[in-house]
Order: structure tokens, then C-alpha cells, then sequence
């Protein structure tokens, strides 16, 4: 089935990515994200869709996740959280060597602090809640990193299309795969109900899902 048919037929899409969102739920849970550093570990809140204390901190994490996995990501986080770096205001101030040591585990570690340090210095000058448009402009943020800042910073509901997304819905032929970013972004967008708690719970869902059919 073409991309352009599926496009034809959104209200099928929206019963089939409503079935397959009602199923993962039932069989994986509430996933709780995104998960934030407290008390000295990575914490995760079912159930919960807050706001985060340090909006900041979906920043980072969404950057320092760009090309690796979740878990050397904590590993950074951790660090970050025990100088007490999970701050604007605090990044900026640090001395570059000093952020890389610290977010080493997460890989690519020079260039990422260079994109802490961009992202910070936007955030710090934000008004109001940022556009997409916006967070594109800044040097080390792509869509992913954009979707992500948007859906869980600020309970926008945009569809993360990662990797995994594309996995999940390839296995059910919703799509091809290789769909340009924006494109499966706006077809999923139109399926779904514009709530930002579903789009929350579906992207953390999926990447629960398709890291369990890895192991298998």
C-alpha cells in the first residue's frame, strides 16, 4: 500500500493507529515520560503528564540522546545533576572541557556541549513558549530534537518520528519507511486525536515495543 493511498484514507489510519495504541497500552503500561533526574536518579512518572521543574532538562536530554541510546543518556544526566548543570544559566557558565567530561557516556560529547551551549543560550532568551520554526533555527537542533522539546517540555502534540516510529509503523504498512520526516509527522498528526498526553504515551509506547522486539 502507497504512502500517497494511505493519505487518501485517514479516517482507516486513525482506526488502526487508535487500535494499535489501545493495545500497546494495555500491554506495556503507562510508560511515565519523559523521565527527569531526581534525587540523584532518572525517574520516571506513570500517570503523570506535568509539566517538568526545569523545562531545560527536556533539552538536554533530547539533545544528548540524538544518536545513541537512553541508558548512556542517564549516565550524562546523572552527572550533570550531581554538579548541578541541569540549568541554563549553569551550562553556559561551564567551562566546555569541563560539559564534555561530564557527558561523555552519551558519545559525540564535543559536539553536543557545543549544542548545549546554543540551546541554552536560546532558552534563556525565550519570552514564550518556542514555534518549531524557532527551535529549528538553533544550530544542533534537528526535527526529532524539535518534536521532542515540543511534546515534552511544553505538552505540544507533535509526533516524534525516531527510528523506532518508523520500525513500528512499517510493521503494521501504514508506511514505507522512508517517508521524508515531515511527511509520516503530518499523516500521523492527522490521524490522531490532538491530545498531548496520547502523543506522549504512543511515542514512549512504541519505543518500549520496539526495543523488546530487538531483544527477541
Amino acid at each position: 500500500m502507497s504512502f500517497l493511498n494511505l493519505e487518501e484514507k485517514v479516517g482507516e489510519l486513525r482506526g488502526k493507529l487508535k487500535k494499535a495504541y489501545n493495545e500497546l497500552l494495555f500491554k506495556h503500561g503507562p510508560q511515565g515520560w519523559w523521565p527527569f533526574v531526581e534525587d540523584g536518579e532518572v525517574i520516571y512518572h506513570p500517570n503523570s503528564y506535568h509539566f517538568p521543574k526545569e523545562k531545560f532538562e527536556v533539552f538536554i536530554g533530547a539533545i544528548l540522546t540524538q544518536n545513541t541510546s537512553w541508558k548512556n543518556v542517564e549516565k550524562a544526566l546523572i552527572n550533570l545533576y550531581e554538579e548541578n548543570l541541569l540549568n541554563a544559566e549553569e551550562i553556559i557558565k561551564t567551562p566546555p572541557q569541563k560539559l564534555e567530561d561530564l557527558i561523555k557516556s552519551s558519545g559525540y560529547y564535543r559536539v553536543k556541549a557545543k549544542k548545549l551551549k546554543e540551546a541554552a543560550n536560546f532558552y534563556l532568551s525565550l519570552k514564550a513558549p518556542p514555534s518549531r520554526q524557532a527551535l529549528l533555527s538553533v544550530w544542533g537542533i534537528g526535527k526529532e530534537t524539535a518534536d521532542s522539546i515540543l511534546l515534552y517540555a511544553y505538552n505540544k502534540p507533535f509526533f516524534i518520528v525516531d527510528t523506532y516510529a518508523r520500525r513500528f509503523l512499517s510493521s503494521l504498512n501504514l508506511i514505507e519507511g522512508k517517508e521524508p520526516y515531515d511527511r509520516i509527522r503530518a499523516l500521523v498528526e492527522a490521524s490522531l486525536e490532538k491530545d498531548f498526553r496520547i502523543y506522549n504515551e504512543f511515542h514512549a509506547l512504541i519505543v518500549e515495543e520496539m526495543k523488546r522486539r530487538v531483544k527477541k
